[in-house]
């Protein structure tokens, strides 16, 4: 047992966990994080995925221990409060969100992908989500709901770049 503490969603967190605790197992489990799922465990479908330290991850290929001191980000984190990010609007938009499963390990990797890249193209977008599953088949609504979003993410690139000059 080892005691842990990190930044959640912006929250400092501590607790005690066993040395072989999961990122997964202590979000879900641990802190009550439910929109991280679990799946498959082995890292194949990527639907608990969360940034940590900025860098996208599968927290069930990662031990809590690796994340003692660091900084975790759900899709919780992404938004302003009750104000959603402009690629949760278009998942909503688009009814890219059939069951619901996988919706936050989506959002919050094409979040990442249109903040880095607020115009990627087709590829760069495959390449992105290329390890994550959706069993619904709702891949033509998330691409349409990237498609869409980009457009925002863009215009609060350009809106930033303006405002520094």
């Amino acid at each position: 047992m080892r005691d842990l503490a990190l930044m959640v969603n912006g929250q400092s967190r501590s607790l005690r966990a066993k040395d072989n605790l999961l990122l997964l197992d202590l979000l879900r489990d641990g802190l009550e994080v439910r929109s991280v799922k679990a799946a498959c465990w082995r890292g194949e479908c990527g639907l608990c995925t969360v940034l940590l330290n900025g860098s996208l991850v599968k927290s069930c290929l990662v031990l809590a221990a690796e994340a003692n001191g660091g900084e975790v980000t759900t899709v919780e984190g992404i938004s302003e409060g009750e104000k959603l990010t402009p690629i949760q609007e278009a998942f909503v938009e688009h009814g890219a969100t059939q069951c619901g499963f996988c919706t936050p390990a989506w959002v919050l990797t094409t979040h990442e992908l249109l903040k880095a890249n607020p115009n990627p193209s087709e590829k760069e977008v495959e390449e992105a989500v290329g390890g994550l599953l959706c069993r619904c088949g709702t891949y033509n609504e998330i691409r349409e709901a990237v498609a869409d979003a980009s457009k925002a993410y863009a215009k609060a690139r350009k809106s930033i770049v303006q405002r520094a000059r």
